[in-house]
């Protein structure tokens, strides 16, 4: 109505056309979709940034070694690229969902009027073509009551957050003392108001915490809509709020993120010596003895002797003597050691998508180029 009163004052009884097979149902419905195409640009385009500074520290980081974790136990050796990947090819998943959910929401529902649409002749589809519309609603009731395309944009936000926060919260362990893998730059943490030695990763912080609106702001679209029937209703003004919240926050965390993560400095002998304890050369341990002819079973539990013997006696398995290997097994030769060595171990995951440098250096290559489709 502001629009139409301007236009009005400027070109006179002209502007009182504008209302003309129209409704506020339908022009806000119209500008809803206008504006969220706009968002999920912005915010793939923020995604693929990200993306691309994972990539090129993934690339730089491909043959350094750290352990990898179930459970939060160290299980296995991986490379630091291979972990940071992991992560791309979530937001590339983000990015997909995305494009997928703008198709839903590029449909033009103006000339649906209130609900019924009007008896003047209009044609719609030329107007959905000026607007950038792939086409038009076909039901002029769904047209204005549909806000389908605010869910799914606000459950791919929610994804990203989920995404985010568990990056997040990685990072905050990683630059624990306890951990001690990463190094954030000063610019993204903050001091402690009374202890001079702290250096807290607030930001990281920040973006795992306010996962939690963007939940609530899909919680209260689904509740909105859950029980109004057709068509317009006031409640669905409600829409606005959930999704001007989600688009801020969304924006505001990746505007963060992605420098925090671009300027942290691998810590890459502490990641080393984490990968060096807690046994994690076990499997490959097993799978020498396979090598050998033993079942797996059988290894599995022979390693699991070893491993026993070695807290014992307050050895690794790197360390631990080959006399005691013969104990266990006589199958135990020299050449154990090498199989167990943790860059030998690292280089050995050639299957597609695991964890040696090439796949590494595969899985950077492939998220760039799907950056550039």
């Amino acid at each position: 109505m502001f629009v139409e009163k301007v236009l009005t004052e400027r070109i006179g009884d002209l502007g009182k056309k504008l209302h003309t097979a129209r409704s506020r149902n339908d022009q806000v419905a119209l500008d809803l979709r206008m504006y969220m195409r706009d968002r999920i640009d912005e915010i793939s385009c923020m995604l693929k940034k990200l993306v691309a500074v994972i990539a090129d520290k993934a690339e730089a980081h491909k043959a350094t070694i750290m352990p990898g974790y179930t459970h939060l136990q160290r299980a296995q050796p991986i490379t630091f690229g291979q972990h940071l990947m992991a992560y791309a090819f979530m937001f590339l998943r983000d990015i997909d969902r995305l494009a997928d959910a703008k198709k839903r929401t590029n449909f033009c529902p103006i000339g649906s009027c209130a609900l019924a649409g009007t008896t003047y002749d209009t044609d719609r589809a030329f107007e959905a073509e000026k607007l950038g519309f792939e086409g038009i609603c076909l039901n002029s009731m769904d047209g204005v009551s549909d806000r389908d395309f605010c869910v799914e944009f606000l459950a791919c936000a929610s994804l990203i957050m989920v995404h985010l926060s568990r990056f997040s919260e990685e990072i905050i362990l990683w630059s624990s003392w306890e951990f001690k893998f990463i190094e954030l730059d000063d610019a993204f943490t903050t001091g402690s108001s009374i202890m001079p030695q702290k250096k807290n990763p607030d930001m990281a912080e920040l973006t795992r915490g306010k996962t939690g609106r963007v939940f609530g702001d899909l919680i209260t679209m689904l509740t909105v809509l859950k029980g109004i029937p057709l068509a317009y209703n006031k409640d669905m003004q409600e829409d606005k709020e959930a999704v001007f919240d989600a688009c801020d926050t969304v924006k505001l965390c990746l505007e963060v993120f992605t420098p925090m993560l671009e300027t942290a400095v691998a810590c890459e002998d502490n990641m080393r010596k984490a990968a060096s304890g807690g046994f994690i050369c076990a499997t490959d341990l097993a799978d020498y003895l396979v090598r050998k002819g033993l079942p797996f079973r059988t290894a599995y539990k022979i390693v699991g002797e070893a491993v026993a013997k070695c807290i014992a006696c307050g050895k690794t398995l790197e360390t631990l003597p080959l006399a005691d290997y013969k104990a266990l097994s006589e199958v135990f030769e020299l050449d154990l050691y090498e199989a167990i060595d943790l860059s030998v171990c690292v280089e050995k995951r050639i299957s597609l998508g695991g964890t040696s440098p090439q796949n590494v250096q595969m899985q950077v290559d492939f998220a760039r180029k799907e950056l550039a489709k």
